[in-house]
């Protein structure tokens, strides 16, 4: 959904540019990669699932919040032709809530999901004074590490947990169910105190089948796509688009 988003963004702004998908394998992203970033007239790139990991190794420069995710999911050319990374999927998350006028600060949150967005969205909300995360992820190790390096900026905040935490006020889909029909629910609902928000970052479906279900249960819910169109401004200022 980003180009067209982006694209709207460059008419309105009478930018002479174009964003454009492309489907990489995760074999062949870095040959990609490498190969675009020849391309003298390519000013940016835009990452999504599942590279956004690998990309942050594509990187000359990072930001702050890049190295603290250890995850990139945007890169733009600089002046010289070296290549500098960020990213903005927690501070669209955050932005979002926000938006909904979901409050964070003081919040228990778990977030399902230490992949690309997972990582970004677990440093944002404690950056926003959440009173701790939870990390979840049937790769154990990735979430161990995860809450290791959140550990050193914020000590005693991040945990490691098999399934969400029954006390959390917020429990966060991070990962690709959803994107599917058939796929299963990435948790279970049934644990969950009945005042829990539960978030999605799915963005197309717009209802996922963890916010129906959620819905039916009574839980207050809060959908994908707030995540992304509260990252078209943050986009803007990235990439200088007057």
């Amino acid at each position: 959904m980003a180009p067209a988003m982006m694209n709207q963004l460059f008419v309105e702004r009478g930018v002479d540019a174009v964003l454009i998908p492309v489907e990489v394998s995760a074999r062949s992203l870095a040959a990609v990669v490498n190969g675009l970033k020849q391309i003298n007239n390519l000013d940016g790139l835009l990452v999504t699932v599942p590279h956004k990991r690998s990309v942050h190794d594509q990187a000359d420069m990072l930001s702050g919040t890049a190295r603290l995710a250890g995850a990139v999911n945007a890169m733009r050319r600089e002046a010289d032709g070296t290549w500098f990374g960020d990213n903005f999927d927690g501070e669209g998350f955050v932005r979002g809530l926000e938006r909904a006028d979901r409050s964070i600060a003081g919040k228990r949150f778990t977030v399902v999901g230490a992949g690309g967005a997972g990582v970004s969205i677990a440093a944002a909300i404690l950056r926003a004074q959440a009173a701790s995360v939870t990390i979840v992820d049937i790769d154990r190790a990735s979430a161990e590490a995860l809450a290791s390096r959140l550990g050193e900026r914020w000590p005693g905040l991040a945990q490691v947990a098999d399934v969400p935490d029954a006390a959390s006020d917020v429990v966060v889909n991070a990962t690709p169910l959803g994107l599917g029909g058939n796929d299963p629910l990435p948790f279970e609902l049934n644990d969950l105190r009945s005042e829990c928000l539960v978030a999605d970052i799915i963005m197309k479906p717009a209802e996922t089948r963890l916010l129906r279900e959620a819905a039916a249960q009574g839980f207050a819910t809060h959908p994908g796509l707030p995540m992304l169109s509260e990252q078209i401004p943050l986009y803007r200022e990235f990439f200088r688009i007057p």
